[in-house]
């Protein structure tokens, strides 16, 4: 039974899924910042390393539609419990890993649970509250990724670099097992989806709007990673690679005011929302290409970048369930997917345009393009409509 005749959000269920989807991003992103002590510990090269954060992507967009569909008919909170274990027992794994081939099994398994997680953590919690307030609790459940990006990274960084990179993933793996008694204690129970009531990927791909909004989530994903993945350069070629621990933090604080205000208003003006959103990128991304070289006007442009990109993560989700109603799950994945693509996809765009030019200077121009194409798409094609 769906719980939408509480008007009340229910904060601590809530809560518990943005922990979780904290869990899942310093899960993801943790070896980044601790990469040179686990390169040295586990003897490889720190391209090598660096692959740790690449393969969890990899596993999380091909294995978040089928393994998805799979479990749709297992009960809701049965399934989170089991997600958040899984992630209790890859960090583990991986804090006492004394070979790379282990760890980066770790790691792809890691990705798999991630999946599945990002994909059922959306509609789970828009299944438990009124409809007309469905962005709204996906916007709380969704704010552990610029919390995580924000402080959560900072702060395992840190973690890493005064007990050790292992008590890093050893700390996460505690949070997961205690993360299980609050999901218990707060999070209700919610069936899967029955055999009659589940669309196919085709169905749910040929939804009229849906393959809109994965175009759209594809470019202005594509566009963001382009640029934060090479953000580094970018600066580097402005003479102000000084400013960047600066610049990141200012975007990852900027990204937690835009998603509350993309919490505030999404379950009323969403595709406004989506517009504002693609178009301040856009705009952001050409003012850090022009004024990269003055501190005040380069950050910001960093601080726009991180308001409008901020509530993405909500937002193109919110579209996805709101264009699949029941196959809300199903739809989520395929967006993970996309998204995740999208990360690999920028990586690999951003260093071949970087090659090509011999700078990071057309980066951020690029960037631009790609979220001035989604802007586009969202304003000749009306997928969504306002309340």
């Amino acid at each position: 039974m769906e719980l939408g005749s509480n008007r009340a959000l229910p904060l601590g269920a809530l809560l518990a899924f943005a922990t979780v989807v904290l869990l899942g991003c310093l899960t993801e992103t943790l070896p980044a910042g601790v990469l040179l002590p686990m390169s040295a510990d586990l003897r490889v090269s720190e391209s090598q390393a660096g692959q740790l954060v690449a393969v969890y992507a990899i596993s999380t967009a091909a294995t978040s539609v089928p393994l998805t569909a799979l479990t749709r008919r297992l009960p809701r909170r049965a399934l989170l419990l089991g997600l958040i274990l899984g992630f209790a027992v890859v960090n583990a794994v991986t804090a006492l890993s004394p070979w790379y081939p282990l760890t980066l099994v770790a790691r792809v398994l890691a990705g798999a649970v991630s999946g599945v997680m990002w994909a059922m953590i959306a509609g789970y919690a828009m299944r438990i509250v009124p409809a007309e307030r469905a962005g709204r609790a996906l916007a709380i459940a969704m704010a552990g990724t610029p919390i995580g990006f924000a402080l959560g990274v900072p702060a395992g960084t840190v973690l890493g670099e005064l007990l050790g990179w292992r008590y890093a993933f050893g700390a996460m793996s505690v949070i997961a097992v205690a993360l299980v008694g609050w999901v218990l204690w707060q999070v209700p129970p919610l069936s899967g989806q029955s055999v009659q009531r589940r669309a196919g990927i085709r169905d749910v791909l040929t939804t009229p709007g849906f393959r809109t909004v994965l175009v759209m989530t594809f470019a202005l994903a594509l566009g963001h990673n382009v640029l934060y993945t090479y953000i580094g350069p970018v600066l580097a070629d402005a003479g102000r690679i000084g400013l960047l621990s600066t610049a990141l933090l200012v975007f990852g604080l900027a990204s937690v005011l835009g998603l509350w205000i993309v919490g505030s208003v999404v379950d009323r003006r969403l595709q406004l929302l989506i517009r504002c959103s693609t178009s301040l990128v856009a705009v952001a991304a050409a003012l850090i290409g022009g004024a990269a070289q003055w501190p005040v006007a380069l950050l910001l442009a960093v601080a726009v970048w991180g308001v409008a990109f901020g509530g993405a993560p909500t937002m193109f989700p919110a579209a996805a369930a709101r264009i699949a109603g029941r196959d809300a799950d199903l739809a989520q994945s395929l967006t993970i997917t996309v998204w995740n693509v999208a990360i690999a996809a920028g990586a690999y765009l951003g260093g071949a345009a970087l090659d090509l030019a011999g700078s990071a200077a057309p980066l951020p121009w690029l960037a631009a393009a790609l979220a001035a194409a989604a802007f586009g798409i969202a304003v000749r094609r009306n997928a969504l409509r306002d309340s």
